[in-house]
This record gives structure tokens, sequence and C-alpha cells, in this order.
């Protein structure tokens, strides 16, 4: 068995992308002094990941208490919320 602590195993994969987003990465890789933009692609994707950790989890428990509301209750709260919405336009 072969233990590589402290080693990160790096993937070759295609994206698509826009002309302007390459023409801003290779700009921003220049600004940091980097040969490429393997990096900032790693670091956005890192980023974005860990924002959307747990998300699923939210939506699940939200999704839980769907019609627990009854009666005068979920009538005051649709109303609220309708109030809320016009005062938003």
């Amino acid at each position: 068995m072969h233990v590589h602590a402290g080693y990160r195993f790096l993937m070759r994969t295609t994206i698509e992308m826009t002309d302007e987003q390459r023409a801003k990465l290779l700009h921003l890789a220049a600004r940091r002094g980097v040969k490429g933009f393997s990096a900032i692609v790693q670091e956005a994707l890192d980023q974005y990941l860990k924002s959307t950790e747990g998300k699923e989890a939210e939506v699940q428990a939200a999704l839980a208490v769907r019609g627990s509301l009854k009666g005068k209750e979920a009538e005051r709260l649709a109303e609220t919320s309708r109030r809320l919405r016009e005062a938003w336009r």
C-alpha cells in the first residue's frame, strides 16, 4: 500500500469558457505572477463547493415543514407573505 500524505493528486479535464472569461483569468494570473490559470480555477471551485455545502440539508429541512400550519395561522402567514411581496416591487 502506498501512502502519499500531503500530496494533492490533480486530474486534467476540459471545461468550456468564453473568450472573455479566459482573457480575464489570464490577466488575473499575470497580476499574480503565475503562468496559466489552473490554480485560480481550483481556488474558485473550492470556494464554490464550500459555499454549497449544507444547502441540500437546508432545503430538505424547509420542505419538511410544508403543510404544518393550519387554519388561521396559515392564512395569516399567507397574507403577510403577500404584503411583503407587494412591498418588494
